[in-house]
């Protein structure tokens, strides 16, 4: 595979050699934000100013067209880190673990040689899955302090002298509630364009203005970052891969299989290999990650992964990857969430298929308590609609209260404001993602109500030698 791979990116690119002979193994370094809708960042046309992001993006490829599988931290690391779906993996519901035995990026890069670090955030388990060299440093450091990641630090400096490649997991915790990392004093409340699908009222505003400044935190925590690979001399043998994670915690977006809770953005730098200031719509999930990198450090992806490496899309090869995305979402067991509703969707790139599975229960979540998940607005949007503001009754019954089934045209309404389930136009689209949902639960072992039931038994506390109890 190794020689295939090489023989494949010939054309494109002058990999440089070890003293071996051999072709030098890439670092890999990853980037993720928390809770992050991908629209609100400048680089994406958004009102938070990110200039590390902006420059990144100039010197690599963007993607418009990313997605992830679950709209919820814990499952999605789970996803990325094994390249396996949330259900086969045993990590769909938060708070969560794989299943025994399941190997992750970790292993695989780990016996070809390469040091795998994650720094910041984990929410992954069981450890023996994710045999990684562990700091908390990007999580919790200051980044405009001289030396913020001294271990990430170390582990460049390392691998510079010693000729080791390197694979690094840097998991920001931003910007993730509660809102208090960066500079809120940059955007006025009061002249932010809110998104269509908030309830504009004071605290609204306060808590969006404040999540704003974390994504430029988040930011200059990339470039603290992207710095030390400059200082090392790093960058050049280097593939950068920055994505914003589900989005924000506001409505419609994480805990949700809505457009904005699913997609994400895509940032990807390799000097030499991937074209600067390149852009890609092709269709990505966030399971097709492990399997690129794997690709691209010369090895092959497992038959155990569903996910399947999207190089060629890096290197200019092909255009388009897949045709097809899926979600899966659950709200048992999560914070203050619903018993039972779970939510499956199938997506191309210009409409999404959702399909509720419990439609008569009320959607609840950490979101719709009192005080909110650390961001308090939601009660303002509920005394907003009692009081006949239409649109604020209209968005808290459309968050609350879903129908079995509906479907969106996400190029046109990103936001998912109109369902179009009902439209002749597209019954033969809705029967196709239909049928394709269907068929892609049964290849997970995905029963839908019964495996909601379940969902418990998935968290990291639950005991093994405990019956489950649906």
């Amino acid at each position: 595979m190794k020689k295939a791979l090489i023989l494949l990116l010939a054309p494109l690119i002058a990999l440089p050699l070890l003293a071996s002979g051999g072709p030098e193994k890439p670092n890999l370094v990853f980037i993720i934000a928390d809770d992050c809708t991908y629209l609100d960042m400048g680089v994406y046309g958004g009102q938070a100013k990110t200039p590390t992001l902006d420059k990144l993006a100039s010197e690599g490829m963007q993607f418009s067209r990313c997605f992830q599988a679950a709209p919820m931290c814990s499952p999605t690391r789970h996803n990325i880190y094994t390249g396996i779906y949330p259900v086969k993996s045993g990590a769909w519901p938060n708070h969560t673990r794989v299943y025994p035995g399941t190997k992750s990026i970790g292993h695989y890069l780990g016996d070809a040689g390469y040091r795998v670090a994650l720094s910041g955030k984990t929410h992954i388990g069981p450890k023996a899955s994710f045999p990684f060299e562990y700091s908390k440093e990007f999580r919790s450091a200051d980044p405009s302090q001289d030396n913020p990641y001294p271990t990430l630090k170390k582990l460049l400096a390392d691998s510079k002298k010693g000729g080791t490649p390197f694979c690094l997991l840097a998991c920001s915790s931003e910007p993730h509630t509660p809102y208090t990392k960066g500079d809120a004093s940059a955007y006025d409340p009061t002249k932010l364009t809110l998104p269509p699908t908030f309830v504009d009222t004071p605290n609204t505003r306060q808590e969006y203005a404040k999540y704003l400044a974390e994504i430029t935190y988040f930011d200059s925590q990339c470039a603290a970052l992207l710095k030390l690979l400059d200082k090392h001399d790093l960058t050049q043998n280097t593939l950068v891969m920055v994505v914003s994670e589900q989005g924000y915690g506001f409505p419609f977006a994480k805990w949700t299989c809505y457009e904005l809770g699913l997609t994400s953005g895509m940032i990807v730098r390799w000097p030499g290999k991937v074209a600067a200031g390149s852009k890609s719509n092709a269709l990505v999930e966030y399971v097709d990650i492990t399997p690129t990198f794997l690709a691209a450090a010369g090895l092959q992806t497992p038959d155990t992964m569903d996910g399947r490496s999207f190089l060629p899309v890096l290197t200019g090869e092909n255009a388009e990857h897949k045709n097809y995305t899926f979600g899966v979402q659950t709200t048992r067991g999560i914070g203050s969430g619903s018993e039972n509703f779970g939510v499956r969707s199938a997506g191309t790139k210009t409409h999404r298929y959702i399909r509720n599975l419990n439609p008569t229960e009320t959607f609840k979540n950490v979101v719709t308590r009192p005080g909110g998940d650390k961001a308090d607005f939601w009660m303002s949007w509920i005394e907003k609609a009692k009081a006949g503001d239409a649109h604020a009754l209209a968005m808290t019954r459309k968050y609350q209260h879903r129908p079995a089934e509906e479907l969106y045209d996400v190029e046109n309404d990103p936001h998912c404001l109109n369902n179009l389930i009902d439209n002749p136009k597209l019954t033969e689209l809705k029967a196709d993602l239909s049928t394709r949902l269907d068929a892609w639960m049964k290849s997970q072992g995905d029963e839908g109500a019964v495996t909601e039931a379940l969902a418990h038994t998935r968290k990291s506390k639950f005991k093994e030698n405990k019956r489950p109890n649906p």
